[in-house]
């Protein structure tokens, strides 16, 4: 599968992958068919999807099988008049339901608009009437399924709601009897233009309302780079990528860089995160290889390890937010196995990574990936120095590269205010090595300016998380006559901390910053809480930290 894609399908060094990595776009990709149908021609027999539950369920599906389903899915869309560029949002948590639907969708043309089960009616009508949705796939659970009715009245562009099941609530149709009663699908004559719009991200930002992230057809193929070359995935590999279907990390880690390696997708659809029960998972289902974000990785390392038999695993990654190194090396002590950390954004694809033959600096998140020009520009304009911070961009002067998003759907304002005069801006904050790994320091909106100097709430959080006091905190900066702006620190306590909360233990915790990091980086405001504001999508919002100016 991959020599129809790259010319180069191996590579031993980083110069190697810069000087050789070129992918091949063909005319009208598609995924549906180019990956997911071609595999079940070429292997029928092929494992594609390993999914499990947490009620002791579990189904193992082909490319043969996906074919097939995905078939019937686009078949039964079909029928309730879902064609080219209609827009379907799947409410579809980790239900094994959500394969055949995105890939149903992509042979039909549509616009598939993944979404959390975490929505309310509120969030559900202004999606509705923000993409005109034309119809929505759910997980047939009361929780789920009450909120889309109660946003039906408000949303005139969404002619049906259907179930997955088990409840099929009145008025919402039947997704498994559709596909039983399916006629045998016949291919559209003209399915898509690379450029149509294949896939949509209501993306929650931590101010505003979400943005509509569009992505075109050839976004997948982007993907090859985080399969194959970050998550290190071959034919053998059965990889657990922790995510919920309705975030873009669903789509960077359980489907299309990943079935393009010809890799086994391993999915465990739980409701609640228990440590303990994933790594019996990796240990029961000889999981191989497995992508978290850093907050997995700490609860992991706080379970007793020599519990497990984990000598399946070969490789983890890492992404979503700047990891710890006090994570990376306890983990590596444990495990014997180095996080590889990455960095991109729903807008894009992997962007900056530590490939399989890169040594990992812990905390860093590596290089950029050759199919971005990534940069790191000054606030004057300038390619920062080695040791000089810079916003994370990609120079589009010779072109969209592949991964790149399309626009910010019916928001050209919006756009342009991002990419401009060939570059697109991230909006992250960074630093370059010697050697040119990347370091994260914030979001450009959230660098703290203090008495001259730039601090990054990441380098403060990072020391803080190391004191044992420490859950969770959000570092921003707070106005101060003399200093322009202070560092303030709102921070969860562990539990047997909690009524140890006053000025003794913010002084020791401003100690400890002291000692951790720079000492002017040291939070001069404490603040204690029993809970940060976060998005739906778990992103700490410091924005409303900072307009509680009551509190500062």
């Amino acid at each position: 599968m991959l020599e129809r894609f790259l010319e180069k399908t191996h590579f031993t060094s980083q110069e190697d992958f810069v000087k050789h990595l070129k992918i091949n776009v063909p005319e009208h990709f598609n995924f549906g068919y180019d990956v997911v149908d071609a595999w079940a021609k070429e292997q029928p027999g092929k494992k594609a999807l390993c999914w499990t539950n947490d009620h002791g369920e579990f189904r193992q599906f082909t490319f043969a099988e996906m074919k097939e389903y995905s078939d019937k899915a686009a078949s039964y869309f079909q029928s309730l008049g879902i064609g080219h560029g209609d827009m379907v949002m799947l409410i579809l948590k980790r239900r094994y339901e959500f394969w055949f639907s995105i890939v149903a969708l992509h042979k039909l043309g549509a616009v598939a608009v993944p979404a959390t089960h975490l929505l309310t009616k509120k969030d559900i009508v202004y999606r509705c009437n923000a993409a005109d949705i034309k119809m929505i796939v759910c997980a047939g659970e009361e929780m789920v399924t009450e909120h889309v009715r109660a946003a039906l009245p408000e949303s005139p562009s969404v002619r049906h709601a259907v179930s997955v099941g088990p409840l099929v609530p009145e008025g919402f149709c039947d997704f498994h009897q559709g596909m039983a009663h399916a006629v045998p699908f016949v291919r559209p004559k003209h399915v898509n233009d690379n450029d149509d719009i294949s896939l949509m991200y209501f993306t929650s930002g931590t101010t505003g309302e979400p943005k509509m992230v569009a992505h075109d057809f050839t976004y997948p193929l982007g993907h090859i780079v985080t399969g194959c070359f970050w998550h290190n995935l071959s034919e053998g590999s059965l990889h657990l990528t922790i995510a919920d279907t309705g975030w873009g990390k669903a789509v960077w880690g359980k489907l299309y860089g990943q079935w393009i390696a010809g890799a086994n997708v391993f999915v465990y659809d739980h409701e609640k995160f228990t440590p303990a029960h994933i790594l019996e998972k990796i240990q029961d289902y000889h999981v191989t290889s497995l992508c978290a974000p850093p907050t997995i990785f700490r609860f992991l390392i706080h379970e007793d390890l020599s519990k497990y038999d984990l000598s399946s695993l070969e490789y983890c990654t890492i992404a979503g937010e700047a990891l710890n190194p006090a994570v990376f090396d306890t983990f590596k002590e444990l495990t014997g196995i180095k996080l590889m950390e990455g960095f991109g954004q729903t807008e894009t694809t992997l962007t900056v990574a530590t490939f399989p033959w890169m040594e990992p600096k812990p905390g860093s998140m590596g290089v950029p990936n050759p199919q971005y020009e990534v940069d790191l520009l000054t606030p004057d304009g300038r390619s920062a120095e080695a040791g000089e911070q810079g916003q994370i961009v990609i120079r589009t002067g010779n072109g969209k590269p592949l991964g790149l998003f399309k626009e910010y759907y019916r928001d050209p304002q919006r756009t342009r205010e991002a990419w401009h005069d060939g570059v697109y801006y991230t909006g992250d904050v960074a630093w370059k090595d010697e050697d040119g790994y990347f370091w994260f320091v914030g979001r450009a909106d959230d660098v703290i300016k203090s008495s001259g100097y730039r601090i990054g709430p990441f380098e403060v959080e990072s020391a803080l998380m190391t004191h044992p006091a420490v859950v969770e905190c959000a570092v921003t900066g707070v106005p101060d006559e003399m200093r322009g702006q202070v560092v303030k620190a709102t921070v969860v306590l562990a539990k047997e901390y909690k009524d140890r909360a006053g000025e003794a233990l913010a002084k020791e915790l401003q100690d400890h910053v002291k000692k951790v990091t720079a000492p002017y980086k040291y939070p001069r405001v404490l603040e204690f809480v029993d809970e940060l504001p976060k998005t739906i999508s778990g992103k700490i919002r410091r924005v409303e930290i900072r307009q509680d100016k009551s509190k500062g």
